[in-house]
């Protein structure tokens, strides 16, 4: 009996290293009543056909589990359709966020919803099956080309002007009319007959996306900026209508309906091109990319297509051209302008050994490279992904914005039903009652509520993006400006970070190149930056290390192995004390006053002599520290080195408060000390001990140098290797959140005073209409203003 596969599901699956790891899965798999499983080792993907009768998608992740690997939590991103407002983006949030296993995100400019979802429960099927049940198109977001985005978007642009221009056509005569009225002119110009018929195509032609939105909203159970312009505006066309229709003796308000339609589209055409506009910084790092690139195959250089590079693929980059992809150079010698990713104006200098980045550029001299980054493994793919991460992510400050959104439009349409009741009970006449009412659904606008947050976000990454400040999310950037204390690493972030042996001190019963020699055989392989300092100063003198047996390192205190037979151990002063060994105490301090760090060399018998090593400070970092102090944030250095050395790197920099002798597990616990005094704590760092303390900060920078573990446990990561850039970013954060409150404001204001005026019958349709539609782009422009924005 054949079983039915009326099922099919994908899983990602971490852990599995070797063919034999996903032969013994797939069998496991198989076991299952109901299931055929396939497992795919290069994409690290379980396709699965299954029978939900017999064995449900959790059961399939048990079995995946008890295998021995994991099923990550899988992101899905949807693009989406249909909305027009802020309320339409809160509601499909609330929707998705109702489904088991799935914590979603929708970003109303982006017009995209990031979804996480717990393995063994949602699928891409059942996310877009919610948002048309709520009223709105979805599909998966496939990661077109921004060239074919970009087309679609100006196909779509093109066909809305198109019948914003007819509309306004139609209803220019009907508000030319209305015009005449203000000077006196009370008859009708345009034969009532003529006006149904300008008014009738703008409504139902023009107009037909509200009336389709109105629709699916209502439909999904929610309400939204389309259900108040069809309320508003049929209101006045069918009582328009009515009176023409049986002749009676009033007036018509048909040039209100169409001039609060054409209005409405007129202000989300200029919405839609001023939401281009936030993105406009990625679309300047792609254009740096090169569309060819020069192969070297077979001793022959051609010319190809960029994006069809290789892994390890030769290629040829000439003077003046830019860098296809990632690599590293093989021959030649250039200087390189790595602008567009650190935003540091001045080139850096390639030679053979020497990593390039996609998209920077070659200045002169001709390079030969081998490729180690394509596609999306470069750079700068992971940069925009970074950004288009951080742009599709929501501010803590917009939650009370998406409160509003949730409960706006009901609570406009209770507002313009009081007031139509006021009205008429009131004044007794019907026609003003209906067109206050009008005004009032006109003139609330949920779409600047929904606007203020998203637009400046996406602005503020994309400038950070452009000056090397890389922010991974919306949250970060937020909190980043409100920072009162900044932590501080000293090698590599305050320093330079490539330590120099300055001075060998030998003991009695030593010499120096024994000393050395036996420095360099205890750290022999260490990526540690002061072993690298051993390393080149020995590789200078043309040492080389000894055979070592034993070896382990104490972490924060030294290393130890056997060499000939005997223990020798390497670290600091201190750690020499601990085992009980008498130290230079003079010589020592007479170093460490001069900010160098000491390591002593020893074995059982005694200290056999002393390395000091220096890592001189950035230039730019007592600038930097002295910018940080004037913006009221505190600076204080952490390190391991002692007292003595800390104190003048702290001096040279500016720094009135450091902690010495921090071992790497303690950083995180200090960092934790000084939240627990109530201050909004950042960190900036570079190093693999660092990322603790990283991880434990309120937001933490890292710098781009340092190690990959460092980067990924960063909320911002720096490009550019200069404290500077922290200052940067917490000045682009101030800005964006200046922005954002103004916007907040504008929204709110312009709501909070709009409807009682509309409400005492103080605004015509027609105005109110235009205000709607105003509102939403003095927002946008608003938030493209930090374009202005510059590092300094």
């Amino acid at each position: 009996m054949t079983t039915p596969f009326s099922q099919h599901i994908e899983f990602p699956v971490a852990g599995m290293t070797c063919a034999a790891c996903s032969t013994r899965l797939e069998k496991n798999l198989n076991k299952l009543p109901g299931v055929k499983a396939a497992i795919n080792l290069a994409s690290e993907k379980a396709h699965i056909e299954f029978d939900p009768a017999q064995s449900s998608p959790n059961e399939l992740v048990q079995a995946i589990r008890k295998t021995g690997f994991s099923v990550p939590d899988q992101e899905i991103v949807l693009e989406l359709e249909g909305m027009t407002c802020a309320a339409c983006a809160t509601r499909i949030e609330k929707v998705l966020n109702r489904i088991d296993g799935v914590s979603a995100t929708v970003n109303f400019a982006t017009e995209k919803a990031r979804a996480r979802v717990a393995p063994g429960t949602a699928t891409l099927e059942s996310l877009i099956a919610a948002v048309a049940k709520a009223g709105y198109g979805a599909h998966e977001s496939l990661g077109t080309s921004r060239a074919e985005e970009k087309q679609r978007r100006a196909a779509a642009y093109r066909k809305e002007l198109r019948i914003f221009w007819i509309a306004a056509a139609l209803t220019l005569p009907l508000v030319a009319q209305m015009g005449a009225m203000f000077f006196g002119h009370h008859e009708d110009i345009l034969p009532r007959w003529l006006q149904w018929l300008l008014a009738t195509p703008v409504q139902f032609w023009a107009g037909k996306r509200f009336y389709v939105g109105a629709w699916h909203a209502l439909r999904g159970g929610g309400a939204n900026m389309d259900v108040l312009v069809v309320l508003g505006t049929s209101m006045a066309y069918f009582l328009s209508a009515t009176i023409t229709l049986f002749g009676l003796e009033q007036h018509v308000y048909f040039e209100a309906g169409a001039a609060v339609i054409t209005l409405v589209l007129m202000g989300k055409l200029l919405e839609a091109r001023a939401k281009a506009g936030t993105s406009a910084a990625i679309e300047e790092l792609l254009k740096l990319q090169p569309k060819t690139a020069h192969l070297e195959r077979d001793g022959q250089v051609i010319d190809v297509d960029a994006a069809s590079l290789k892994l390890d693929d030769i290629f040829i980059v000439r003077a003046g051209e830019s860098i296809p992809v990632d690599g590293e150079v093989i021959e030649g010698g250039s200087s390189v302008s790595e602008a567009m990713l650190t935003g540091e104006s001045l080139p850096v200098t390639k030679s053979p050994g020497t990593k390039v980045f996609g998209a920077t550029q070659n200045q002169d001299g001709m390079l030969k490279c081998r490729a180690t980054g394509v596609g999306a493994h470069t750079v700068l793919a992971g940069i925009i992904r970074l950004v288009e991460q951080a742009q599709g992510s929501k501010a803590p400050i917009q939650r009370l914005a998406d409160i509003i959104s949730g409960i706006f439009v009901p609570v406009v349409v209770s507002v313009s039903l009081v007031t139509f009741g006021l009205w008429w009970s009131l004044g007794g006449e019907f026609t003003p009652a209906l067109i206050n009412a009008v005004a009032v659904l006109v003139i609330a606008c949920p779409c600047a509520l929904g606007l203020a947050t998203p637009t400046a976000v996406m602005v503020g990454t994309g400038n950070g993006a452009k000056a090397g400040i890389l922010i991974r999310n919306a949250e970060a950037l937020e909190r980043a400006g409100k920072i009162r204390t900044l932590v501080v690493d000293k090698t590599g972030t305050l320093t330079e970070g490539r330590p120099t042996v300055t001075d060998i001190v030998a003991a009695a019963h030593s010499s120096p190149g024994q000393v050395l020699r036996l420095a360099v055989t205890l750290e022999q392989g260490s990526e540690h930056p002061l072993a690298k300092a051993v390393l080149a100063r020995a590789a200078e003198a043309d040492i080389a290390p000894d055979t070592i047996a034993g070896f382990s390192a104490i972490t924060g205190k030294g290393v130890q192995g056997k060499v000939g037979g005997r223990l020798y151990w390497l670290g600091s002063p201190a750690f020499f004390i601990e085992q009980g060994l008498k130290t230079d105490e003079a010589a020592i301090a007479a170093l460490q006053q001069e900010g160098k760090t000491v390591i002593a060399i020893g074995d059982e018998q005694g200290v056999l002599g002393y390395l000091a090593i220096a890592d001189t400070l950035r230039a730019s970092s007592a600038r930097a520290v002295a910018r940080l102090q004037t913006m009221g944030i505190e600076v204080v250095m952490l390190t391991g080195d002692n007292q003595a050395t800390a104190h003048a790197i702290a001096a040279q920099a500016g720094v009135n408060r450091y902690l010495a002798e921090v071992l790497p597990q303690d950083k995180a616990a200090e960092v934790q000390k000084l939240k627990a005094q109530g201050a909004v704590v950042g960190m900036a760092g570079d190093g693999i001990n660092d990322a603790p303390a990283l991880a434990a900060a309120d937001v933490s920078f890292a710098i781009g140098s340092g190690a990959d573990i460092a980067i990924e446990a960063a909320d911002i990561t720096l490009m550019r290797n200069d404290l500077s850039s922290v200052a940067d970013a917490i000045d682009l954060s101030r800005a964006t959140l200046g922005k954002i409150r103004q916007n907040l404001f504008f929204a709110f204001i312009y709501n909070t005073l709009g409807i009682p005026l509309a409400a005492l019958g103080m605004l015509n349709p027609v105005i109110a209409g235009a205000a709607m539609a105003m509102s939403s782009v003095s927002v946008v422009s608003n938030s493209l203003l930090l374009k202005r924005w510059k590092t300094k």
